[in-house]
Formats: C-alpha cells, sequence, structure tokens
C-alpha cells in the first residue's frame, strides 16, 4: 500500500548484493494525479543528509524496469502509474550508516498543459525554471 507522502518510508534501505552493501535506495510515488510516460518525467536531484546524487548517479526502477536518467528521456512507451512506486538507487560502496537520515527528492513532469520551459533543470539537476516538486522527509531510518 502506497503511503501519502511522495517519498515512502517502506523501501528506504540499503542495497545488499552477493553479502556486500554496494548502495542505498529510496521509493517514490508519482505526484500527479494521473499517472506519466516516463519520457514525461524530468528528474531533478536526490539530496540525502546535504549530500546532492546528481543524474548521472541515480538509477530509477520503475515497472520492474531499470533506467538511467538518459533512457528515461527515451521511454515513450512506458508509464508510471499513480499506485506504483519507483525506486531511486545509488550505488556507493557501503551504502548508508544505519540510523536517521534526511532525504530530498526532486522531480517534475512535462504534461501537455504546460509550456516545456517551465520544468527544466540544468546539468546539475537545479530548477532553471521549476514546476515540478521538492519533497523531503526527514528522520527516516535505516537499520
Amino acid at each position: 500500500m502506497l503511503e501519502s507522502n511522495v517519498i515512502q518510508y517502506r523501501g528506504f534501505h540499503n542495497i545488499v548484493e552477493n553479502g556486500e552493501v554496494v548502495g542505498f535506495q529510496v521509493c517514490v510515488r508519482s505526484d500527479y494525479y494521473r499517472g506519466i510516460w516516463l519520457s514525461q518525467l524530468r528528474p531533478g536531484k536526490l539530496i540525502v543528509d546535504g549530500i546532492t546524487y546528481t543524474n548521472d548517479q541515480v538509477i530509477w526502477e520503475i515497472n520492474g524496469k531499470e533506467y538511467t536518467v538518459s533512457e528515461l528521456a527515451k521511454a515513450s512507451n512506458d508509464f508510471w502509474r499513480i499506485t506504483d512506486v519507483a525506486t531511486l538507487k545509488v550505488y556507493q560502496n557501503g551504502g548508508l550508516a544505519q540510523g536517521f537520515h534526511n532525504v530530498s527528492v526532486r522531480f517534475a513532469a512535462s504534461c501537455s498543459y504546460m509550456p516545456p520551459f517551465l520544468d527544466q533543470f540544468d546539468e546539475n539537476g537545479d530548477e532553471t525554471s521549476f514546476n515540478g516538486g521538492t519533497y523531503t522527509r526527514e528522520k527516516m531510518i535505516i537499520v
């Protein structure tokens, strides 16, 4: 079941492969009431404890399939439903330490009734002009 907040508590944990912690993940739900085609998604940044993870560091998993940000822009046949979560994965040795973390996620969607210049990010993931959301949850815990 989805939580009402965009950033989900469920699914926030380290990624373990072959017994080694290789990164961490956080789950988000779409903020757009109709769902969106993945090519409409405009990822911004993921910030955890003040550390910014840029688009080239974050892998989006939607509907069981992983995408880089550049792959999302070409995924015009894949749809992110409002009832599904997307998992944002960051691969870094050791993942995150156990304990509480502050998490912020920025993303937007390009919709037919919004002019395209309203939801643009620069190469650092900062909004040049922004028509999306910045979502923050404090004290999320990794055990």
